[in-house]
């Protein structure tokens, strides 16, 4: 086949599948959703849209161009996807990707601009950044579960693990958590979720807090009854030199699970995911009443049939 009918393809997809998700995210009052991902495997891009930007994450592959040919032909993706969002090629932001073996961590710091602008989701605003990292600081597969959260927060005492920018624990807040704590391994991305409480004038030091620590540990410091509700989206493995053993979550997330639920009231509820694709939920092993898978129930528009995590509420 030849180049021009693979971009024809490539335009014809995209002009779609752009048309059908605009509408739904027009309707819904949502500015930052998915738009393609790896639709055509000639390709390999997952895109995004951030309100009037674009984020491009290209998946690397043996292509057999040279580096000026791809250049070429990745300027051509780029004009195509310029002509059917309609947003310039200066506002996108591309980033090289490749496939994460299950070993590797994810939040890999790949620039140093401080580019942050805000977006605004369900009426919360988040700072997001699309030139420093491999991840842009808003998971948008999770823009359902974090509804979820809020609704479930009143008068509750909220913890989210493995907090990242805060997301969730906006949410929460928002949705009249008596206390928020977010715990988190990374001093920038506790320090980029205290900034997402700032500017959405959430500043109650007495009710936030933002605690820097190793999740496996800070969970065995935890006496019964401490929380009603937690938040739990671990990485698939991480093995930093600030934590005392490394985090695999097959192997750990029994453990995990279970000091979550000792810390927690009668009837507490755990909201648990993970983005391992080969995860297996050992439930025979979890001491709680009731596990209910609710990855389809969490899964977004923009994400159907491509969605790569689980998600379970687990009450105790």
């Amino acid at each position: 086949m030849s180049e021009s009918l693979k971009s024809e393809m490539f335009r014809n997809r995209l002009a779609k599948v752009f048309k059908h998700r605009s509408k739904q995210a027009k309707r819904m009052q949502l500015s930052c959703y998915r738009i393609y991902d790896h639709d055509l495997t000639e390709f390999p891009f997952c895109i995004e849209l951030y309100e009037d930007k674009v984020y491009l994450a290209v998946y690397l592959r043996r292509h057999g161009l040279t580096d000026e040919d791809y250049d070429t032909w990745l300027d051509s993706c780029l004009a195509i996807i310029s002509e059917i969002t309609g947003i310039d090629i200066s506002k996108m932001y591309v980033r090289q990707r490749k496939r994460m073996s299950h070993r590797e961590g994810q939040y890999e710091k790949i620039d140093t601009k401080q580019e942050f602008f805000t977006v605004i989701e369900n009426g919360l605003k988040f700072l997001v950044n699309l030139t420093d990292y491999l991840d842009t600081g808003l998971f948008l597969d999770h823009r359902i579960t974090r509804k979820m959260v809020k609704e479930q927060s009143d008068k509750k005492r909220v913890l989210n693990l493995f907090c990242y920018t805060g997301s969730f624990s906006v949410y929460a807040a928002a949705g009249g958590a008596s206390s928020v704590t977010s715990v988190d391994l990374s001093k920038t991305y506790l320090n980029w979720a205290e900034d997402n409480f700032v500017i959405n004038h959430l500043k109650d030091s007495t009710k936030y807090r933002f605690d820097h620590d190793d999740v496996k540990q800070y969970l065995k410091t935890l006496g019964p009854n401490s929380f009603d509700l937690v938040i739990m989206d671990p990485p698939t493995f991480s093995n930093s030199k600030r934590m005392k053993d490394f985090l695999d979550i097959q192997r750990d997330h029994v453990e995990l699970i279970n000091d979550a639920l000792a810390a927690i009231t009668d009837k507490g509820i755990i909201y648990f995911s993970t983005n391992y694709s080969k995860f297996v939920l050992e439930q025979d092993l979890i001491k709680a009443s009731e596990i209910k898978d609710i990855t389809k129930a969490t899964t977004p528009f923009d994400f159907e049939g491509k969605l790569k995590r689980w998600c379970y509420r687990i009450t105790k």
